[in-house]
């Protein structure tokens, strides 16, 4: 019984799939079916309501930044005789494969005002450069696709695939067949170039960040590493100064120190100064003296003066590797106490991995790895926890001018994922990550990063 009843499941769900795979299947050939090529449509023949030509199609304008998911078309810009006019979506019957067809004989001809958030699809949008959200990747629009929806034309998709480009070097009958190969939603990418230059702000900035925000920072370096240099500048100042931050950490040096070269240097130096300390010290010291000097002017005095000690410190040491972010507690703070004072430094989750006690001094008397702090009681002192720490002996630490060859063989007889880096007297200047040291011991592998997650 209990196996027929499985086997009556099973064939259930598998009717049921093969239902969802026909539907799928009937819904993406009469979506195809409607679609309609902006390229194709470019030069066809405008008809009144009689089929009689009136002019051909220059261009199609569309409401780009709205409150809608896919762009509504808000006219065509037409060419009558030598005479270019826009025509409202109003007058327009129907937009088909190659033509369009008018609603009426009868035609206000009006010059093209652009407004609000309006583009001109094959002007500004086509050959422009998209990010694929969805397939985290750079790519250019080889053609747009219209479709009808309810009683307006919308645009829903891009086009990115080699194909549609050699299609649309053929015959005009060609041109005005859509190919569909490979279509990125619309709702999946993020343009750039002119066409993310008009509009209110606030409008380009909602719209870019809503399909730009499920991506990771090193997805957004990727990117960063693959757009020109005006289009990864727009794209910098879409995103949050700390998003951005995140994102350059994890570019490669070579592309981040162009990159800072090339953005303006009010908000370079902005950007560096959200960077976590060491990744702020090593991207500056790729720079020449003077480029690194008009940026430290910009920051904030405290900022600044922290990155050029930091820079003091010689490329190759644990001095120059180390973070400056620590948290520190003393013996007499409750495990609560020292858990609070992490939950303020979430933002910087990734430099902490380890507490550091100190005494009225500053010295340092032990590392507590965040399990120890995680499992313990609330209510338990720093101090229980770093004597049951010293069974395990003192905690390991480096100087400044430590290598960091032998930094990385000390890390590993600790089994520790960070090393604290100390003075002569004993207090702690920094922290020097595992991360680190293999960025600095294996640069041919690009950058590597742990994730270190405070639960």
């Amino acid at each position: 019984m209990a196996a027929a009843t499985l086997l009556m499941s099973a064939t259930a769900r598998l009717r049921d799939r093969k239902v969802d795979a026909e539907r799928r299947t009937t819904v993406s050939r009469t979506v195809r079916s409607s679609l309609v090529s902006v390229a194709g449509l470019i030069g066809g023949q405008v008809a009144n309501q009689a089929g009689e030509e009136v002019g051909r199609v220059v261009d199609v304008v569309a409401r780009l930044y709205g409150p809608e998911p896919y762009p509504p078309v808000t006219g065509l810009i037409i060419r009558i005789g030598r005479r270019r006019a826009f025509v409202a979506a109003g007058a327009v019957d129907r937009v088909l494969p190659g033509r369009v067809r008018l609603r009426t004989a009868r035609l206000d001809l009006r010059e093209f005002n652009r407004r609000p958030g309006e583009v001109l699809l094959a002007r500004d949008v086509m050959d422009h450069q998209l990010v694929d959200v969805d397939g985290v990747q750079v790519t250019r629009a080889a053609d747009l696709y219209l479709t009808p929806l309810a009683d307006r034309t919308v645009l829903v998709g891009v086009d990115v695939s080699l194909p549609t480009l050699l299609r649309r070097l053929g015959p005009r009958r060609w041109q005005v067949r859509p190919t569909p190969e490979r279509v990125l939603d619309w709702q999946s990418v993020a343009p750039f170039g002119e066409q993310a230059t008009h509009g209110p702000a606030e409008v380009r900035l909602r719209a870019s960040r809503s399909a730009l925000h499920q991506l990771r920072p090193a997805d957004l370096a990727d990117i960063l590493e693959d757009l020109g240099r005006h289009e990864r500048q727009q794209l910098l100042g879409w995103l949050e100064p700390e998003q951005a931050a995140d994102a350059l950490e994890e570019m490669e040096p070579a592309e981040l120190e162009n990159l800072l070269r090339e953005a303006p240097p009010e908000h370079a130096a902005r950007l560096v100064d959200e960077m976590e300390p060491d990744e702020a010290a090593d991207a500056l010291r790729d720079l020449d003296p003077g480029e690194r000097e008009a940026l430290l002017t910009r920051m904030p005095a405290p900022e600044a003066a922290e990155l050029r000690t930091l820079l003091t410190h010689r490329e190759g040491t644990a001095g120059g590797a180390m973070t400056t972010l620590l948290v520190t507690a003393r013996p007499t703070e409750t495990v609560a106490a020292v858990r609070a004072k992490l939950a303020e430094q979430a933002e910087h989750r990734t430099e902490i991995d380890a507490v550091a006690v100190l005494d009225d001094d500053g010295r340092l008397l032990g590392d507590l790895p965040l399990f120890d702090l995680a499992v313990a009681e609330e209510g338990a002192l720093v101090a229980d926890l770093v004597a049951w720490r010293e069974q395990f002996g003192a905690p390991v630490t480096v100087r400044p001018d430590t290598r960091l060859a032998e930094a990385a063989d000390r890390l590993v007889a600790a089994r520790a994922s960070s090393l604290l880096v100390v003075d002569d007297t004993g207090r702690p200047l920094g922290r020097v990550l595992a991360d680190d040291i293999l960025d600095s011991l294996l640069p041919e592998r690009g950058r590597l990063h742990f994730r270190r997650l405070l639960k």
